[in-house]
């Protein structure tokens, strides 16, 4: 009934009107009378810029931005350099505009790929082949005392072919130390390479043409590379604070006179017989590889070895305060008093 009195007086006093004057609310008659679905209404178009660049236009700058003159360029300085001539095509952001639509908003100069750099690597599989060496300061016997001691090591053996200790690092005496070492070992020419970390005396002139003259390569670290040197900072290392050395054995260090029977008792015999089978005339029959015990496992050293799984160690304890005796060394021990 209420629906038929507003049909009847819509077209006299309009709906608003008839649903007040029948009582109904007048979003309920809407609800009751919507039409499902709602009517599609017309898609608005973009308004066009009147300043909008046309087509040819756009083709114009984008054929200009990539020409030879300014493929190498960013839009800004392209902009600048057509305005110093008089010529105004597009503002920046147009410009960028254009790019970005073609996708060409990236770097659009020829860039180099360079391979991966490889690690540097020095093996040996058999004595005198790869040399390390490098120089450490040990205490003297009285207070603000130093010695220097030069050492030199086949990363194959493990064994001190030369060493040297005195009171200054000097260039003259690590190429005197060198030139003795490789005529005591009967070193052929191209044959040996001899690495060292970048410190003066190993980058030095005089040592530098005394190893080309005898014909033996030399290697330098590389750059903030500080275990590019394993193999001397470890004998290094063992001999002043590794704790497994005999007190004595570490005390000596401090006295060069009994410097002699220091590195053997270090590096033990096991390298020195390794190093020997460079002479087999000159050893045993039972170290030799074809011994009776059979041939033995070839065995391969690496100067830059690939590093192993990190372990991690106790926190030491507390001990007395100590001067560092080598500045090489990461952490240093103090050495057991006498």
């Amino acid at each position: 009934m209420i629906d038929e009195a507003i049909v009847e007086l819509q077209p006299l006093i309009g709906i608003r009107a008839a649903c007040r004057a029948t009582g109904r609310a007048q979003a309920n008659h809407y609800r009751r009378h919507r039409k499902s679905p709602a009517p599609v209404r017309p898609v608005r178009q973009p308004r066009r810029q009147p300043r909008a660049l046309s087509q040819a236009e756009r083709d114009t700058v984008r054929a200009l931005l990539n020409s030879p003159d300014f493929v190498d360029k960013a839009p800004a300085t392209v902009y600048h350099e057509l305005l110093d001539e008089g010529v105004y095509l597009a503002s920046v952001s147009s410009m960028y505009r254009i790019l970005r639509a073609h996708g060409e908003v990236r770097e659009r100069r020829r860039e180099a790929v360079h391979p991966a750099r490889v690690k540097p690597e020095l093996v040996a599989t058999k004595p005198n082949v790869c040399w390390s060496w490098d120089i450490t300061k040990l205490h003297g016997p009285a207070k603000w005392s130093y010695f220097y001691l030069y050492v030199i090591i086949d990363i194959y053996s493990r064994y001190t072919v030369g060493w040297l200790i005195a009171e200054r690092e000097s260039a003259a005496l690590a190429e005197q130390l060198l030139a003795d070492t490789i005529a005591k070992q009967n070193i052929d020419r191209d044959t040996l390479s001899i690495h060292a970390d970048n410190g003066s005396s190993m980058a030095s002139k005089p040592v530098a043409f005394l190893l080309a003259d005898l014909g033996v390569t030399k290697t330098h670290s590389r750059p903030h590379t500080s275990n590019d040197n394993p193999y001397s900072e470890a004998q290094f290392r063992t001999l002043k604070y590794r704790p497994r050395v005999p007190p004595h054995v570490r005390q000596s260090a401090r006295c060069p006179s009994v410097l002699p029977t220091l590195l053997p008792l270090v590096q033990r015999r096991t390298p020195a017989l390794r190093h020997r089978l460079a002479h087999p005339s000159r050893c045993p029959l039972w170290t030799r590889r074809d011994g009776p015990h059979g041939p033995r496992r070839r065995t391969v050293r690496r100067l830059h070895p690939k590093p192993g799984p990190v372990r991690t160690q106790a926190p030491p304890a507390a001990t007395a305060p100590h001067r560092r005796m080598d500045q090489q060394t990461a952490r240093a021990r103090p050495a057991a008093s006498g």
